[in-house]
This record gives structure tokens, sequence and C-alpha cells, in this order.
């Protein structure tokens, strides 16, 4: 079965627009995690404007307790630039996973993967700093192939493929010869010995092709999922996106 990662931001984000702790993100995070997910993401950005520092401290906690309690082992997934600030939270933290993420001054979201022709000096020594204390490494990417080897070879475990573009070609009925690019990806990072997560604007629509990827181990999913929640209720909404995960 493929797992799935919630990425809790946008509760967060729908608190902070109003200030206190309402919704809680903790009370929200425990829902989802009762409702039988495989991980728990977060992306403390440098502006707090979602997940806040604190927020990556108590979820640690929840999730450590949670598991110890119910008997589970439901991964955290901290994602984020790979400067200081995400390093000091990471280090401290020792989240099972540390997706490195390309980030751009002024961006609404993620949209772009990393050029490891360019970056992989930068990130040779973090990827060796954070493995070094036990924590799986992912690289956000897009499909451009000669990114994987570099990838394995500065010491990643598994690249997150950006699938934005997919999804828009999916809502633009080139969804089929979308998949079929990323089904070649998918095949160059398992010949370069690379795990494969995927995320970005999956849905329960789009992501009954996508399961399909080969070598695919998680999606990380937070606004189109908590968005339709808001529809169906958070727990219905996880439960239909496990089933279509599940084969």
């Amino acid at each position: 079965m493929i797992s799935l990662s919630v990425n809790v931001n946008k509760i967060a984000t729908l608190r902070n627009s109003r200030g206190g702790d309402i919704p809680n993100l903790i009370e929200y995070t425990e829902i989802i995690m009762n409702s039988g997910v495989q991980g728990i993401t977060v992306h403390p950005r440098s502006d707090e404007r979602h997940i806040t520092k604190k927020d990556t401290i108590d979820l640690s906690n929840l999730i450590r307790k949670y598991n110890k309690k119910n008997k589970k082992f439901i991964e955290y997934n901290i994602e984020g630039a790979p400067d200081k600030r995400f390093l000091d939270i990471v280090l401290e933290l020792r989240p099972d996973q540390a997706t490195l993420v390309p980030v751009k001054q002024g961006e609404i979201t993620s949209d772009h993967g990393f050029d490891l022709k360019r970056d992989q000096k930068k990130l040779k020594p973090i990827i060796k700093k954070l493995k070094d204390v036990g924590i799986r490494v992912a690289l956000f990417l897009e499909t451009t192939h000669q990114n994987f080897p570099i990838a394995n070879d500065i010491g990643a475990d598994r690249i997150e493929l950006y699938t934005g573009p997919f999804a828009n070609d999916f809502e633009n009925g080139k969804g089929i010869e979308s998949f079929l690019k990323y089904e070649e990806a998918a095949r160059s990072a398992l010949k370069a010995k690379l795990e494969i997560n995927a995320g970005h604007d999956l849905d329960t629509n789009n992501l009954k092709l996508f399961h399909k990827l080969s070598g695919l181990k998680e999606v990380s999913i937070g606004h189109r999922l908590i968005s339709k929640s808001l529809l169906k209720g958070l727990e219905p909404t996880i439960k239909e996106y496990l089933e279509i995960l599940r084969f």
C-alpha cells in the first residue's frame, strides 16, 4: 500500500488567519491520525504563515506519544528550504523524514524542484548531516531525468516528484499523456536506486491514475485534501484517499 502523509499546513493557515487557537492543530492532527494515515507532513516556512516552530515541536511530541500509546508507526515528515533555521528544527526534532525543497521569495506554494547540477555542492553536506542522525532524506524534484543519478550520488534516499504539472494536465484532459511522462521519470529514478514520493495537488480524481506510478512509496497531500474535507468531513475524505491508495 502507498503511504498517505497528510500535510496539515492548511489547518494552521486557518488558525493564523484569525489568531488564537481555533482550529486547534493538535486536535485536528489527532483526528487525522485516527483516520488511518501513515504520516504527518509540515512545512515550517520562515515567515510562519502557517506552521510555526512551536507547532513542529508540539506535533513531534504528539506523534511520539500517539505512536507509543497506540503501538503504531505514523511517520513525521518535515519539509522546507535547507537553510539554518530549517536544519536547526530538523536536527533538534529528528523526524523520520526530511524533505528538502527549493524555496523562492514570495512564492505562494512550492512550484519547482531542485536543479541538482547547480545545487548538489550545497546539498551534499546537508544530506550527510541529516542522515548521520538517522533521518531519511528526500529531495523535491521535477521529472528531469538528469537529476536522479546526482540525487543518488549526493546521498538522497528518496525523491518527491512535484505533481503540480500533472494535476494541471489532468484537469485539461491530458492526464494520461502527463502520467506517461512521470512514469518514465519514475523508472529512471528507480534505476538510480531512489525511492519515490510524490506531492502537490493530488486529489481523489487524479490520484486514481497517479497511484499506479511505478515504485511510488508515499504521497504527501494537504491543500486539496483539507479543501475537500470542508464538504465531506475530514475522516470520510481521508478514508476515500486511503481506499484509492490501497490497490
